[in-house]
């Protein structure tokens, strides 16, 4: 093979540059959201980092406990309470992104829905940590408080949508916001009823029974609050208040 002139060498080295380029820029988009994406007017970031925590405490206590809880009887009973407490963490602080960035003008409501879902989420960690909480007779009972405590940011995104009802923002979060909703609520209803292994029970012991599919509701929608939250930023940083 003839080696290619020179000119062509440099063009093709300047495209794949260009692509490589955009590859990266890819990757970097979501970090510099969360770091300070346009740099004009950066707002704190406590409160987004505050869902990342919840959000990989509770992935972290949900596999812990799966990894340990057949060590013995008295480990199972810890992990299980830890676990209960990780997706109380979760729901918490699910609320911080969107309360803080939608009410951080209104220093009042901000205060008191964050207030709220706080007092809210230590209740619901101490209640899981009761030893009454983990019998089997309250299995509905824990699907209903965790799904109630998601259902109660349906006052601060309706206010939301109420006060900043011409901003495109608003609306796209409040889309995500929604779909994350439905996204655990699905994930407690399987959880509670037992959907598919009641069916067919022992064809599900290995894969595809309620609990498998439980997480993986619930990764998908902490992921789509994870996107909810980078459009909050961008938002707050461009335009402030």
């Amino acid at each position: 093979m003839y080696p290619l002139p020179l000119s062509a060498t440099l063009n093709y080295m300047f495209l794949k540059k260009g692509k490589i380029q955009r590859e990266v820029h890819g990757v970097k988009e979501d970090v510099m959201n969360m770091i300070a994406p346009q740099m004009v007017r950066p707002i704190t970031r406590w409160p987004f980092f505050a869902f990342l925590g919840g959000a990989m405490f509770c992935l972290l206590a949900s596999s812990t406990c799966h990894l340990l809880s057949c060590h013995s009887k008295r480990l199972s009973y810890i992990m299980l309470r830890l676990d209960y407490a990780g997706i109380a963490a979760l729901i918490a602080t699910s609320f911080y992104p969107p309360v803080y960035y939608s009410f951080m003008c209104n220093p009042f409501f901000c205060n008191l829905y964050l207030s709220f879902i706080t007092i809210l989420g230590i209740a619901t960690i101490i209640f899981s940590l009761s030893p009454a909480f983990q019998t089997p007779k309250f299995r509905n009972f824990r699907a209903s408080l965790f799904f109630g405590m998601g259902m109660s940011g349906a006052a601060p995104i309706v206010h939301k949508l109420i006060m900043y009802r011409n901003q495109p923002e608003a609306l796209q979060t409040t889309g995500y916001e929604i779909l994350m909703g439905a996204l655990y609520g699905l994930g407690a209803l399987i959880y509670a009823t037992r959907i598919p292994e009641r069916w067919k029970p022992g064809r599900f012991d290995i894969a595809g029974h309620s609990h498998q599919l439980f997480h993986v509701l619930v990764v998908a929608g902490a992921y789509t609050h994870y996107q909810a939250g980078l459009v909050y930023l961008r938002w707050r940083d461009v335009r402030g208040c």
